[in-house]
C-alpha cells in the first residue's frame, strides 16, 4: 500500500528537530532508519501529517567510552554496534543482540534509537537495555532529561518520551569482573522479530552465588519488561542448574501474554521459560569465565 500524504522535513540541527517536534506535536513523527515506521505507514497503521527525518544529525551516531560506562548515540546503526570492538570488550551483550536483528540490510540502516523509541513489543533492543539497566537521554525545547530503561517502556508502542522530545543517547554500564551477559531469541520465521527474546546479566560472588541478576524479556507481553520474579528467585543462591531452572519458571509471571496465529499465550509462556533458562545458562557460563580471566 501507499502511505497517506505527509509533509517531509529535514532538520540540520538537534535544536531544529526538537523545535519541529514541539510545533507539530502528535501530528509529527521522527524518522531514523525507517524500518519500523515506514512499514506501518505503508499499511496505514500510522499516518503522521509531518515526517521529521533525523538522518542529517550525524553527531548522534557514535560509540564512546566514558569512565565505567559506554555512551551510544541514538542514530548509531545496528551494524556499527554489532561490529564495535569497544562494545565487544566492554559490553558484549550489545553486539550479540545486534547480530539477532533482522538481516544485513536492516542492520546497516536501522538505528538503536529508532528501535527503542518505536517500542515494538517484539523488538530486540528493549530487552537488552532493560537487562543492562541503561539510562536513556532525551532533549526537548525544555532541556535535557535522563530516564531509566525500566521507566521508559510504558505500553504497546508507547514510551515515556514526550511528543517534542528527541531520544539522543543510550548510556550503558561496562560489564565488570565476574559478570556475564547473554541474549537468547526465537525469531519469527517471516518477520525476524522476536517471538521471545531474553537478555540476562548475571554477576557472581567469589563463592559462586548470584550477587545480581537482571533479566529483560521482549516478544511476550504488550511491552518489553524486567522479569523481577526471575531475578528475585536467583539472588543470593548458587548458580546451579536446578536454581536456574526454578528461576526461569517465573519468566512470564504476572504478564498479559501475547497470542497470535504463530503462538498461543500458553505456548509463548512456555517459550519464555525455555529461552530465559538458555539466556541464564549462557550468562552464568560467561560470568564464571570472566571471574577467572
Amino acid at each position: 500500500m501507499i502511505p497517506q500524504s505527509f509533509e517531509y522535513h529535514v532538520p540540520r540541527t538537534l535544536e531544529e528537530a526538537s523545535r519541529l517536534a514541539a510545533q507539530f506535536g502528535a501530528d509529527g513523527k521522527f524518522l531514523a532508519g525507517g524500518h519500523s515506521l515506514i512499514p506501518m505507514m505503508k499499511l496505514r497503521l500510522a499516518a503522521p501529517k509531518h515526517l521529521i527525518d533525523l538522518t542529517c544529525l550525524r553527531d548522534l551516531a557514535y560509540i564512546r567510552e566514558e569512565g565505567e560506562h559506554v555512551r551510544i548515540g541514538a542514530l548509531t546503526t545496528h551494524f556499527r554496534i554489532e561490529s564495535s570492538a569497544l562494545l565487544k570488550e566492554k559490553c558484549p551483550l550489545l553486539p550479540e543482540t545486534a547480530r539477532e536483528i533482522g538481516d544485513v540490510q536492516v542492520r546497516n540502516r536501522g538505528t538503536i534509537g529508532g528501535n527503542l523509541a518505536h517500542s515494538d513489543p517484539a523488538a530486540d533492543w528493549p530487552a537488552a537495555v532493560l537487562a543492562l539497566e541503561a539510562e536513556l537521554r532525551a532533549v526537548s525545547p525544555r532541556g535535557e532529561r535522563g530516564m531509566a530503561a525500566k521507566d521508559f517502556f510504558v505500553d504497546l508502542m508507547t514510551t515515556a518520551l514526550a511528543s517534542d522530545e528527541v531520544l539522543v543517547e543510550i548510556k550503558v554500564p561496562q560489564l565488570g569482573h565476574g559478570t556475564g551477559a547473554a541474549y537468547a531469541k526465537l525469531h519469527h520465521p517471516a518477520s525476524g522479530y522476536a517471538m521471545v527474546g531474553v537478555a540476562a546479566v548475571i554477576a557472581l560472588r567469589d563463592n559462586g552465588a548470584v550477587e545480581r541478576a537482571a533479566v529483560g524479556i521482549t516478544g511476550v507481553g504488550p511491552k518489553a519488561y524486567r522479569a523481577f520474579a526471575v531475578e528475585t528467585a536467583l539472588h543470593g543462591k548458587p548458580a546451579t542448574q536446578a536454581h536456574l531452572n526454578a528461576a526461569a519458571a517465573h519468566a512470564a509471571e504476572g504478564v498479559d501474554v501475547n497470542a497470535d496465529l504463530y503462538a498461543s499465550a500458553e505456548y509463548r509462556s512456555h517459550l519464555a521459560r525455555v529461552y530465559t533458562r538458555r539466556a541464564l545458562e549462557a550468562a552464568v557460563k560467561r560470568a564464571r569465565a570472566a571471574a577467572t580471566a
